[in-house]
């Protein structure tokens, strides 16, 4: 009769904690709707619900709804929340097995194409260059963009059917079959647009689109590919990498060692960067910012708190679209400036950065992204609109309480 008891008390106990209820309410303070990913701090969800941090949870909304949760490496709680103007939005979360989530952000690191690593969201895709790449000599620093025109995956696939296709159009050159290896390859690249977007931006010696660098005596000292990295957050709504870079020589101090943490979340075109430098002793100059191709020198623009830039591709004239790129500095220490290179080389006409005077041991944190003319983002002036709405985003954040 004890144990039966004890088993029924133990019965009733889970299935009180199984009931137990934390309400996640997300209030929008501004006139305008509101649509992201935020952050709830774990530990209240977890003193809500008297569980451990490592619990599986079933999130719904106010229509009873399941929606998708993701758990990120710095203990929050991620949501995607729709909030009408100066509105609110309520989430229960309960103890439970979710159902399956879809991903809309991923990214992976790619050994048969020189150690990229690659990540998208449903709006667009990057890379950056590692180890592979700088071993071989090939000069590429900065961030890669790659077009996006669907809310689906797409990196892993363009990255699959182009390596399988590369044997195949060597064999076909090697046999002088130059008509049939060119046709192969239009149809495998992801150099051009098969109907979901495509490679087409520019990056070689520069720093692509939101890289950070050190500035010595006003001149860029470009990064080189990194050393060593960590995927700490990898969907359904938010990619986080954390990059760390081979020791090097700025100015006179030696083994300065950069870090980046950078991350993606779903719905948005900016990616967040949180940089630092190790070994550096004195104040000095950082920056980040956007490369200006030669065939577009007019319509770089240095503004308060961003820089951004229509680009024009690896094409203009056949491309007939542009990639719209931007950085937006929250830090009010930053200024903005065009910086032109002092000759033309690799088509690199110079950048448009935001910079600012650096402690040793601060973090500089800024974002970064980009836009497709055949997407989401029409024209310049759109673009800047997306601009303008994500810096009030950042200075206006949705508010966010447990209970």
């Amino acid at each position: 009769m004890k144990k039966a008891l004890m088993f029924v008390f133990g019965c009733f106990v889970s299935l009180a904690a199984m009931c137990q209820t934390a309400t996640v309410t997300v209030t929008n303070t501004e006139k305008v709707q509101r649509q992201e990913v935020v952050e709830v701090d774990l530990q209240q969800i977890c003193k809500a619900l008297n569980c451990k941090s490592d619990a599986r949870f079933v999130v719904k909304n106010a229509l009873n709804q399941e929606v998708s949760y993701q758990i990120s490496y710095d203990g929050k709680m991620l949501i995607d929340a729709s909030v009408r103007p100066c509105g609110e939005a309520v989430f229960t979360v309960t103890l439970g097995n979710p159902a399956r989530m879809k991903t809309f952000v991923y990214g992976a690191h790619h050994p048969e194409r020189v150690d990229d690593i690659a990540w998208e969201n449903d709006r667009t895709a990057y890379r950056l260059y590692g180890p592979a790449l700088q071993a071989s000599g090939e000069r590429a620093f900065g961030n890669d963009v790659w077009t996006k025109n669907t809310p689906d995956l797409e990196v892993d696939k363009r990255y699959k059917v182009e390596h399988a296709a590369a044997g195949k159009i060597k064999e076909l050159k090697a046999q002088g079959k130059e008509k049939e290896a060119f046709e192969l390859e239009v149809a495998t690249t992801y150099h051009f647009d098969h109907g979901y977007g495509l490679d087409c931006y520019k990056v070689g010696p520069s720093l692509g689109c939101g890289t950070p660098a050190i500035l010595l005596d006003g001149e860029i000292v470009f990064p080189y590919c990194y050393k060593e990295y960590k995927i700490l957050d990898n969907g359904p709504l938010r990619f986080t990498v954390d990059l760390t870079y081979n020791p090097t020589t700025i100015g006179k101090t030696k083994d300065v060692v950069e870090h980046r943490i950078l991350s993606l979340d779903k719905g948005s075109n900016f990616n967040k960067m949180i940089v630092w430098y190790e070994g550096m002793k004195k104040p000095f100059e950082v920056c980040a910012g956007i490369v200006i191709h030669a065939e577009d020198v007019e319509s770089a623009v240095a503004g308060n708190g961003f820089v951004q830039y229509a680009d024009p591709t690896d094409n203009p004239t056949k491309q007939n679209f542009q990639i719209y790129t931007a950085a937006v500095f929250p830090d009010n220490a930053v200024k903005t400036k065009v910086l032109k290179a002092a000759k033309v080389e690799n088509g690199i006409a110079g950048h448009v950065i935001g910079y600012k005077t650096m402690q040793p041991k601060e973090r500089f944190t800024y974002y970064f992204g980009s836009a497709w003319s055949k997407f989401d983002v029409r024209n310049q002036n759109e673009w800047q609109c997306r601009i303008n709405t994500f810096m009030d985003e950042i200075n206006m954040p949705l508010q966010v309480k447990v209970d």
